[in-house]
């Protein structure tokens, strides 16, 4: 029981400042506005009257709202499920505020009830369920919003563990009879090149760039490298790591690459340049 009074008590202080920003906006409406023959009060008398509209309001908002709240929050409902249950207390704030209005117009203002001013109270009480909804719907969006950020989240977190992960692999540079090798890890390979018979490797070490010549060709480590998506072919005669790319430029004479901490340009062939671009 007790536990069941202080989420109430919770709820009430959440929604308190929506529910009288709702009643204070009634208030000022209908003390401005007046939609209703009140020129038999004074304005004491009127102000302690739109007052009394205000709280109705309120108190229907505190009846009506705050039970609905617990409801979802205890028993954990789908979406359709809340946004049916915030759709019946709307039209439960709507049709009680409604005919409370229209008793405490005719009993205590003396205002006649007629078809156009019940028309009028209905327009009005219609304002608490609508702005209830719109901030349901806002909170809804808020919520989905924070669950999309923290799927990306969990997603960005997994890409970097991926490409961490690959940046650790090894990869084995072997030459065609198999007479040499060369292991080298994917964050340290910049720029592979084909030179006749031979391919150079381009690596780093210690902060240096350094090269070595394997017996092989350009087309066997291209289909060595293909499970890797840090490697890019950006010429018939060279492929590159994407994270060594520092620049791509280009002239009247074609484009090219400037790498990170290393002298010397690498081409880029119009065959290439397309498919280059979209991987980068």
């Amino acid at each position: 029981m007790n536990k069941g009074l202080n989420q109430l008590i919770i709820l009430f202080k959440e929604n308190f400042g929506l529910f009288l920003s709702i009643s204070f906006g009634l208030f000022l409406f209908v003390l401005f506005f007046q939609p209703f023959p009140l020129d038999h009060f004074d304005f004491n008398d009127r102000l302690l009257f739109v007052a009394g509209l205000s709280g109705i309001v309120f108190l229907f908002l505190v009846l009506i709202r705050i039970p609905f709240l617990l409801i979802v929050e205890k028993k954990n409902l789908s979406t359709q499920e809340s946004s049916f249950l915030f759709y019946l207390s709307g039209f439960l704030i709507l049709a009680l505020s409604s005919v409370a209005f229209a008793f405490y117009l005719h009993y205590v203002g003396i205002v006649g009830i007629t078809f156009f001013i019940m028309s009028k109270v209905c327009l009005i009480c219609l304002v608490p369920a609508v702005v209830t909804g719109l901030y349901d719907l806002i909170n809804e969006l808020k919520q989905e919003n924070e669950a999309l950020v923290k799927e990306k989240e969990t997603a960005q977190k997994q890409v970097e563990k991926y490409e961490e992960d690959n940046l650790n692999k090894s990869i084995e540079f072997i030459s065609e009879n198999n007479s040499e090798n060369l292991s080298l890890l994917v964050s340290d390979v910049a720029v592979i090149k084909s030179a006749d018979n031979y391919v150079e490797i381009v690596f780093k070490e210690e902060n240096h760039f350094k090269k070595k010549l394997i017996r092989n060709t350009l087309k066997n480590i291209e289909q060595l490298l293909k499970p890797i998506p840090d490697f890019a072919r950006c010429h018939r005669i060279c492929i590159v790591n994407i994270r060594y790319i520092e620049k791509l430029h280009h002239n009247y004479n074609g484009h090219w690459l400037t790498i990170k901490g290393y002298d010397g340009q690498i081409p880029v062939s119009r065959q290439y340049l397309l498919k280059f671009k979209e991987t980068n």
